[in-house]
C-alpha cells in the first residue's frame, strides 16, 4: 500500500540544522530534568521497598490513609491514586521492605478501617529488597548498553562489511566494562563513559552507518527517559522492557532507509550524498509512515484503556514510536553527511 506519491521529493537534509537544534534542546530539557531530580524516579523493582495496592467503594482522603497506616507505626509512606478516578484505587509505597504475609494484608485492612471506616480490598503486595533492587538496576542498564553495542556489531557488518573490527572494538568494550565493574566502579558513570568511549571509536574507525544508527537510538532512549523525569513517572522492569522494544522499533526503521540508501548509491554515481539521502528517505517515507500510524493505532489503544498497570508502560512506547520514527528520517540519516569531506565522497 502506498498513500504517498513515488516522486515526492521533500528536502528533508534542508531541515537538518532545525532538526539538530530540536533534538539537543529536547535532550538537554532531559538531561536538565533528570539533574533536577537527582536522576530517574525509581519504582519499587529497582528501589526496594514495599508497594499495596487497596480499594474502596467509594472516594476516601489520602490523609486519612496516611493517619491509619501512621497508627502501624509505617511513617514516611506515600500514597497516590491509581487507575481511573471512579475505581477509587491507591498505590502504598513504603521505602523499606516489610515482611509480607496475609498477617500484615489483615493489620493493613483493620488500621484502614479504624481511620476511615470503609473496607478496604486488598487487591497485591509487593515487597523487594533493596540490594535486589539495586542488582535489577545494574543488569537493566548493562541490558541497554549491549543491545546497543550488538546493534553497531550488526549494522557495521551489514553495511559497511567490518565484522571484524567492530567484533573486536566490542570484545574489548566488553572486556573493560568488566574488568571496571569487578573493581566496583559506579555503573551509570562506567556505562556513559563506555558510550561515549563507543561513539569516539566509530567516528575514529570511520563506521558511519554504525555511528548513524546508535546515536539515533541513545537520542530515543535519552528523550523518552527524559519525559518520563519530567512527567515524573516511575522506572521499572516493564519500562525497561519498553526502551528496549522502542531500540528494536527505531532501529528497524533506520535500517529500511539505509537499505535504500545503499542502493541508491549504486544506482546515483554521479550525484552528490546529499541528493541520494534524500531520494532514499522519500522513496521509504510511505513505508515508515504507514508503519508508525498502524503501530501508534495499538500503542494508542493500550495507552487507552489499558489500565493503570500497563499505562506507563504504553506511554514509553508512544513516545519511543514517535521520537524513533521522527530520529530514523532526521537524525540517522542526515549524520551520514557529517563523515562527507568532498561533495561526492561515499
Amino acid at each position: 500500500m502506498q498513500f504517498i506519491k513515488p516522486d515526492i521529493n521533500i528536502d528533508f537534509l534542508g531541515k537538518k540544522k532545525i532538526a539538530f537544534i530540536f533534538s539537543a534542546v529536547m535532550i538537554l530539557v532531559s538531561v536538565a530534568s533528570l539533574l533536577y531530580h537527582g536522576g530517574p524516579k525509581f519504582g519499587i523493582d529497582f528501589a526496594g521497598g514495599t508497594v499495596v495496592q487497596i480499594k474502596f467503594d467509594s472516594p476516601v482522603s489520602i490523609s486519612d490513609i496516611k493517619d491509619g497506616l501512621r497508627s502501624m507505626g509505617l511513617e514516611g509512606v506515600t500514597v497516590q491514586t491509581f487507575g481511573e478516578k471512579d475505581d477509587h484505587e491507591y498505590l502504598i509505597r513504603i521505602d523499606r521492605a516489610v515482611t509480607t504475609s496475609e498477617a500484615f494484608s489483615g493489620e493493613i485492612q483493620k488500621a484502614l478501617k479504624s481511620s476511615i471506616s470503609q473496607e478496604a480490598d486488598i487487591r497485591r503486595v509487593e515487597m523487594v529488597g533493596p540490594q535486589v533492587g539495586k542488582d535489577l538496576r545494574e543488569k537493566a542498564l548493562f541490558a541497554i548498553f549491549y543491545s546497543l553495542l550488538f546493534i553497531a556489531i550488526y549494522i557495521s557488518g551489514r553495511f559497511e562489511l567490518k565484522w571484524l573490527l567492530s567484533g573486536v572494538m566490542a570484545g574489548v568494550l566488553i572486556g573493560a566494562v568488566y574488568l571496571l565493574d569487578l573493581i566496583e566502579v559506579s555503573i551509570p558513570v562506567l556505562i556513559v563513559a563506555a558510550m561515549i568511549v563507543t561513539l569516539v571509536l566509530f567516528w575514529v574507525l570511520n563506521l558511519k552507518y554504525a555511528m548513524g544508527a546508535i546515536v539515533a537510538l541513545v537520542h530515543d532512549v535519552m528523550i523518552t527517559v527524559g519525559l518520563f523525569s519530567l512527567f515524573d513517572k516511575e522506572f521499572s522492569l516493564p519500562i525497561i522492557a519498553a526502551i528496549l522494544t522502542i531500540i528494536g522499533y527505531s532501529l528497524n526503521d533506520t535500517i529500511i532507509i539505509f537499505d535504500r540508501i545503499r542502493e541508491n548509491l549504486r544506482k546515483y554515481r554521479k550525484h552528490t550524498l546529499e541528493f541520494i539521502i534524500n531520494r532514499s528517505v522519500n522513496e521509504t517515507l510511505s513505508r515508515t509512515i504507514l508503519t508508525a500510524l498502524t503501530t501508534l493505532i495499538v500503542v494508542l489503544a493500550l495507552f487507552l484503556f489499558g489500565g493503570g498497570i500497563i499505562h506507563d508502560f504504553a506511554f514509553a512506547l508512544l513516545v519511543g514510536v514517535i521520537v524513533g520514527t521522527y530520529s530514523s528520517i532526521y537524525i540517522a540519516s542526515p549524520f551520514l553527511l557529517t563523515f562527507q569531506v568532498g561533495p561526492k565522497k561515499r
